[in-house]
């Protein structure tokens, strides 16, 4: 089940280069950092385990030495048609005009959990325990984003306050918000990745960098024959990586 396809006049994406990642964590730790994410008590346990970008560990299944490892970073994919929408019954997320965000409005939130259910990328997080920060550590509670109590699902929107302030920056400098130019609004995740494997920004505006590396014939998209029309794209030079994007036969060409 998916929502009707929807355009808007900006949409914004992201483009991931697997070849570049070396899974360091940091784009994970800055999401964190950026959006309130209570630190957990112990990350090993997976019940409790609560984030919004999280890097996966590929391998090619051969033995050394052939043996190869990737990375790959998992945000939300912000889909075209996302499978998430038409299942809340409270429209606790929606797929609005803001550059095709995929919005979660945590106050209308019942729990239910049905977005987790279809969402295909097990990008969206239940919020089972109340965020708990050590003593200390409270200060570093930023304000440009809320805190969630448990009992509500969350996930990442591309960082989107951060989207607001540059609006609000570009009305200040007398130019127009919504034509920003490359580079004026970037997640967190992007803004520290120390290789530079991440690049974000519209991706129908040719003057922005993922206009392009969106169209290369290395990028791809994740499980695209679900025809969710993901706004997330990698880029990979290994065709072993690409065939794991989706569910691919052994001798189905890629």
């Amino acid at each position: 089940m998916s929502a009707a396809h929807q355009e808007f006049a900006t949409k914004w994406g992201l483009v991931i280069d697997i070849d570049k990642c070396t899974g360091c964590g940091a784009c994970m730790v800055a999401c964190q950092t950026e959006n309130n994410i209570a630190p957990e008590q112990d990350a090993s346990n997976k019940l409790r385990t609560l984030t919004w970008m999280n890097v996966y560990e590929l391998k090619n299944g051969k033995e050394f030495p052939q043996a190869e490892v990737a990375f790959l970073p998992r945000p939300c994919m912000q889909c075209g048609n996302p499978s998430c929408v038409p299942v809340c019954p409270v429209v606790a997320t929606d797929k609005n005009e803001d550059g095709g965000i995929v919005s979660q409005i945590y106050p209308r939130c019942i729990g239910c959990r049905y977005c987790m259910a279809a969402c295909p990328y097990h990008s969206r997080y239940f919020g089972w325990f109340d965020p708990v920060w050590p003593e200390g550590m409270e200060k570093t509670i930023t304000p440009f984003t809320s805190t969630r109590p448990r009992g509500v699902v969350e996930k990442c929107h591309f960082c989107h306050h951060r989207w607001n302030q540059a609006k609000d920056a570009a009305r200040i400098a007398g130019k127009d918000p919504n034509n920003l130019p490359d580079g004026a609004y970037k997640p967190a995740c992007v803004e520290v990745c120390p290789t530079g494997a991440m690049a974000f920004g519209d991706l129908k505006n040719p003057k922005h960098k993922v206009y392009e590396l969106s169209r290369s014939k290395y990028a791809f998209r994740l499980l695209e024959r679900l025809g969710t029309d993901p706004q997330v794209y990698y880029m990979t030079k290994r065709d072993w990586v690409r065939r794991q994007g989706d569910n691919y036969l052994p001798n189905e060409k890629a």
